[in-house]
């Protein structure tokens, strides 16, 4: 059964097809260094988008953020919704364009997503606003690896002025190639497609579970990559492709094979499905975004405790 996402795309693909103008891409890269966002700062292409989580002490933003970044905090903005009772899903797609215009982003303009950076977990909330663009059919995104941590390390400048855009018409052009659904997950083993199953191995196993995970274990066949393995906590830097090349061989995984990444929201499999498509190169992947809280919501659907 798809989301509600899809009950969007049917209108939202015919009113804006051929209509998604291609963004200028300032880079075709899927991360970007500091120095690199701050050559172009003035270019009035880019739209720096600070996603970095409110905290206790408040807002990091109005603390202090790269100049001209507008803030979409990605716990409160809206990058994620609660669909047929499943949390963590892609909202409905008419829903999320029009936060996205009303961040100032159109389909001209190359959108560079900045974290705070700290850990794996943390980089996670990037590579999901990242893999939301490009289901959108948005290319002219990237991310600043290491995100504020990397941008402060730098010595950049930062700002307390706060930036209010103006809206604008984002129109999507939906990729459902990207998007895989509880009935793709359950077709993978017998049509050759890698289940890449991208939780912390004691969840994995079925030793811990999240809470909003019905059953402990996992989806049968699949291969455990860890999405901390995707990320250098110490340095505040993704890793290359040949360690991604190295962690999909490790795993039993071929690396240009069909591949679908999950996890329990759909937050660590962005991580692992950015590893393997964005950087490895594996433009066969895609994400499972009801992931384990869908799939184990219905017992009619398999599990495994895997040795």
């Amino acid at each position: 059964m798809r989301s509600l996402i899809l009950s969007a795309v049917a209108a939202v693909t015919f009113a804006f097809a051929g209509s998604a103008a291609q963004a200028e891409r300032l880079t075709e890269k899927p991360l970007v260094d500091a120095n690199w966002v701050a050559d172009n700062l003035d270019n009035p292409s880019m739209v720096v988008v600070d996603i970095r989580s409110l905290t206790k002490d408040g807002s990091p933003y109005e603390a202090g953020h790269i100049p001209g970044a507008v803030f979409a905090p990605y716990g409160k903005f809206g990058w994620r919704a609660k669909v047929n009772d499943v949390v963590g899903m892609l909202p409905p797609v008419d829903v999320i364009s029009n936060r996205i215009g009303a961040l100032g982003i159109d389909n001209d303009k190359q959108v560079v997503v900045v974290p705070a950076g700290q850990n794996s977990s943390d980089f996670g909330s990037a590579t999901r606003v990242y893999w939301t663009f490009k289901v959108l059919g948005h290319d002219a995104v990237t991310i600043l690896d290491g995100g504020q941590r990397a941008w402060l390390a730098a010595g950049k400048e930062v700002s307390t002025d706060p930036v209010v855009p103006k809206a604008v018409a984002f129109n999507a052009n939906f990729r459902p190639e990207l998007v895989a659904t509880a009935d793709d997950v359950a077709k993978a083993r017998a049509e050759g497609v890698a289940l890449v199953d991208a939780r912390p191995v004691s969840q994995f196993k079925g030793e811990a579970k999240s809470g909003v995970v019905a059953r402990p274990g996992a989806v049968p066949g699949a291969k455990n990559i860890p999405q901390s393995k995707f990320y250098n906590d110490q340095d505040g830097a993704f890793v290359a492709a040949d360690v991604i090349e190295n962690l999909v061989a490790d795993a039993g995984v071929s690396k240009d094979s069909k591949e679908i990444t999950y996890c329990n929201t759909g937050h660590w499999a962005s991580v692992a499905w950015f590893g393997l498509s964005e950087v490895m190169g594996n433009k066969n992947t895609a994400m499972y975004d009801g992931s384990m809280t869908e799939w184990a919501a219905d017992p009619n659907r398999e599990m495994v405790i895997p040795e």
